[in-house]
């Protein structure tokens, strides 16, 4: 095996497990990309699909927005910011997407762009602001925000984007949340 070979797989078996935080959010960021592709595909019941992605994505942005960012701000504050901005734009952008018939031809390109908002928004996550937070945030705080968050998540969840998100495209739930 060479040397490089031997780097990297040590580093994967000396990698600290992700904190409950991470990995919860992680698990919600599959499921919302498994829906994006059922919906792109054409797999099952488009408005049933639209209800669960919003559902899903406004209790998601709910725990970060009122938990998790304003927890971990210290450690990413303009990557946090940037956060709460993108929220704004996948809200506005599922607020759009929702009030678009299914047979409308924007129907496709807006499922498109708030996919590519979303995933963009998540690489950032995953890739730089998870991290950073695994690696700086007590062990003990993390276990709390978990605990939290999938509270809140349950939820938010249950009682749908309707009742999340506030009306209109003049304020979101982002703006909401750092008021």
């Amino acid at each position: 095996m060479s040397k490089t070979a031997k780097t990297s797989k040590k580093k994967k078996t000396n990698a600290k497990k992700p904190s409950a935080p991470t990995a919860m959010l992680k698990k919600q960021h599959r499921e919302v990309k498994a829906i994006f592709g059922k919906l792109e595909k054409g797999k099952g019941d488009p408005t049933a699909l639209l209800k669960e992605l919003a559902d899903n994505l406004a209790a998601h942005m709910k725990i970060e927005q009122d938990i998790y960012y304003p927890a971990i701000a210290k450690v990413d504050e303009d990557l946090i910011m940037e956060s709460f901005e993108e929220h704004s734009l996948a809200e506005l952008g599922l607020k759009r997407l929702l009030a678009t018939d299914r047979k409308d031809e924007a129907f496709e390109s807006r499922v498109t762009a708030v996919k590519e908002l979303i995933e963009h928004h998540v690489e950032e996550e995953e890739e730089d602001l998870f991290p950073k937070v695994d690696r700086k945030v007590d062990a003990e705080v993390l276990a709390d925000l978990g605990a939290r968050m999938e509270a809140l998540f349950a939820k938010t969840k249950a009682a749908g984007f309707e009742a999340t998100v506030p009306k209109g495209y003049a304020k979101t739930s982002a703006d909401v949340s750092r008021a």
